[in-house]
Parts: C-alpha cells; structure tokens; sequence
C-alpha cells in the first residue's frame, strides 16, 4: 500500500501517530501542491490520501483522475472542498477523523485580545525600539455578538462571560432556550450587529451560510466594532468587507480565515492596517493533530483488516 500524507506543512505527522505499524509506503508532502495537473501527477500510484482539513480540494473532476485511490482520510469531521458523492460513486471511500474544538476557541480569544489591546503595533513598536503608541479598549462591560451557538460559539461565550461582557448571539435555527443554556440572550441579527463590540463567527460554510456577512450587515456594525471570523473565509462577502475596512465602517477585522489560503502575496488585506490576520491556525495545535493523525491511521488499519469505517455521507 502506498500512503501520501498532503499539506503536512510542519513536517510533523510521522512524528505524531504510529505509521510504521501499518506496513505501508508513506510520502509526505510538506508543499501545497496548487497546480492540478501536477496533483494528479504526484499522486498518481497511492491507494490512501491523508488530507489535511480543506487545504487540497478534491472535485468530481480531480477525482476522476485520481484512478489509483481507493480511500481518502479527512481530517475532522466535515469537509466542504470533498465531493463526497462523486467519489462514493467512483468506489472511493472518504472517511474522517476526530476533532477537539477547544483550540480554535481559544484562538479566537487570542485575535479578540491581539485587537482590542493593538498587539500587533505595540508588539512591532516595542522590536523597532519604540514605546507606547496606541490605546486599548477593555473587554468587561463590552458586548460579544456570537454568530452560531454550537460547540465553538458556546465555548466562546464562557469566556467572554468570564472578562465581564455581555453575550448575545443569533443563527438561524436558535431559540431563546437554547440560547438561556449557556447564559446568551438570543437576538435578531440586525440588533446583534447593531449592539455588539466584537461580532465572532462560528458556523458551518453551506450553501445558506456562504456569503452571509455582506455590506449590509458591516454597514449596520458599530463603527468602532471588530469583526473576528475563525470559522471559513466565504462566509464573509470579501469585496464587502475590503471596503467596510477602507472606509472605516468598522473598527476592523480578525482574520484566521480566507476566501484563498493561502491569500495570494499581493492580497489587499495583507496591507489592511486595520487588521490582525493569523494563517488558519486555529486547529493547529499538538493535541489535535495527533487526534488527526491518530485517527487516520486507525481508519487505513480498519480498511487494510476489511473492519468497519466511520464513512462521509454525501
């Protein structure tokens, strides 16, 4: 059996869970590989692909090229960039791994503090040999918008709870119990974005979530408010947000997340001075990586037994 692990950009997973015990040929691929046809090139021959999150795509039509892969291993539980009904029709199993959702709680909390108390200027500032220049906002007190109230916008909650905020929070299907559970008032989106000093996403990207947050919505955003997104890029309309920044509509954006990943060097955001941006980091962390990759190599075991797979359902 031949293994590629893609986008394992740290050069870690061998590290992190026990391939040896599975006989098999293992490549690891530390580069993202953009080029298509040099995709299907380089994958040409394995059995197994370990995909890491939706870092690599894979559409009908990669799929259809893909002639050697009989199994794909996703790490976490969802993933959009996987047409998982063309490749159960291609016979190829597309299976997924845990997932811990505390880190990127965690780090949302890590851009609402890098925002509200400048970090990335002050930090620069302090490294060039200067001093004080800016001045931060406190969190107790302040209001926290959660847009999606599952395990992550929940998690969020309690923290901001702990700082003193008060928290609101609307999706489409939460009702004012579900919401009183975890001590959130439930709220129309328009007064969420209307009241809120940090507006945080945490949903799903599906066909009624993408694009959700546009100019209206930013338009109707506090103008000192910050926008902090950790969830997927397109949930946020980019062109909308570009110019909410410019022209100053908001106080500005936290992003660990984007339309491209990576942003093309060139990007405008990458320039936005009023921005704190982080690389998609909010899952990347020792302890679910070796959820990911432990997993993975429990389900190629499972399918080299002929054992039962947890399996994606298109």
């Amino acid at each position: 059996m031949r293994i590629a692990i893609l986008d394992d950009y740290q050069n870690v997973a061998l590290s992190l869970a026990d391939w040896a015990s599975l006989g098999a040929e293992i490549e690891v691929f530390t580069e993202h590989i953009a080029d298509r046809a040099e995709l299907v090139r380089r994958l040409s021959g394995f059995e197994v692909v370990v995909a890491m999150r939706e870092r690599t795509p894979f559409p009908a039509d990669l799929l259809a090229e893909l002639t050697d892969l009989k199994m794909l291993v996703s790490t976490g539980q969802r993933n959009a960039s996987i047409d998982v009904a063309a490749a159960s029709e291609r016979g190829i199993l597309v299976t997924y791994t845990g997932y811990l959702p505390h880190p990127t709680a965690e780090h949302t909390w890590a851009l609402i503090l890098a925002a509200m108390r400048n970090l990335p200027v002050e930090e620069c500032s302090v490294r060039e040999g200067g001093w004080q220049r800016t001045i931060g906002r406190s969190l107790a007190g302040a209001t926290l918008g959660i847009i999606g109230l599952g395990r992550l916008g929940s998690r969020v909650a309690r923290i901001g709870q702990a700082f003193g905020m008060r928290t609101i929070a609307w999706s489409q299907n939460l009702t004012p119990e579900k919401a009183a559970e975890h001590d959130v008032t439930a709220v129309s989106k328009v007064d969420l974005l209307r009241e809120s000093d940090v507006v945080t996403i945490h949903l799903v990207l599906s066909r009624r979530t993408r694009g959700l947050i546009g100019a209206a919505e930013l338009a109707a955003m506090r103008p000192q408010a910050w926008l902090v997104n950790t969830s997927r890029g397109p949930i946020l309309q980019e062109a909308a947000l570009l110019e909410a920044l410019r022209e100053r509509w908001i106080g500005g954006a936290a992003l660990d997340v984007y339309d491209q990943e990576p942003p093309p060097a060139d990007h405008p955001l990458r320039t936005m001075p009023n921005t704190v941006l982080t690389p998609h980091l909010g899952y990347v962390t020792r302890d679910v990586y070796e959820v990911f990759y432990g997993d993975a190599v429990a389900n190629i075991a499972a399918y080299q037994a002929g054992e039962p797979i947890r399996v994606m359902r298109p």
